[in-house]
């Protein structure tokens, strides 16, 4: 386990279940975004916030010493904030908090580059 891989697991996966938290209970900064972004503000609690808060905690418990599940939780977060781009691309949308789908999205790669996320 390299050190990296370890601030970067609980770093983002505290920052992504927040993310999913807030979207669940339905933060009213989201709610111009979504509705910007073409998006039914009744995705919020699912899938959106379920999936955001799901890839946080898989990657709090690959970084408690579960790698595998830190692994496929980096991986479906992969696949998660790249469909959050293909969104905006769709709606041609991107407002200044755009920059944080991209953040989400290189933090995962990252973690999946670096390896089992232990």
């Amino acid at each position: 386990m390299s050190t990296l891989s370890f601030v970067l697991a609980i770093a983002f996966g505290v920052l992504n279940l927040g993310s999913g938290v807030g979207a669940m209970v339905r933060l009213k900064v989201i709610l111009p975004l979504m509705d910007g972004a073409n998006v039914p503000q009744s995705m919020l609690v699912f899938p959106i916030g379920g999936l955001k808060a799901a890839g946080g905690i898989g990657l709090l418990v690959g970084a408690a010493g579960f790698p595998l599940v830190g692994t496929a939780a980096a991986a479906g977060l992969v696949l998660f904030w790249t469909c959050a781009v293909h969104t905006h691309v769709l709606a041609n949308f991107w407002p200044k908090e755009t920059v944080l789908t991209f953040i989400f999205l290189a933090s995962s790669i990252a973690l999946l580059a670096l390896g089992p996320v232990v």
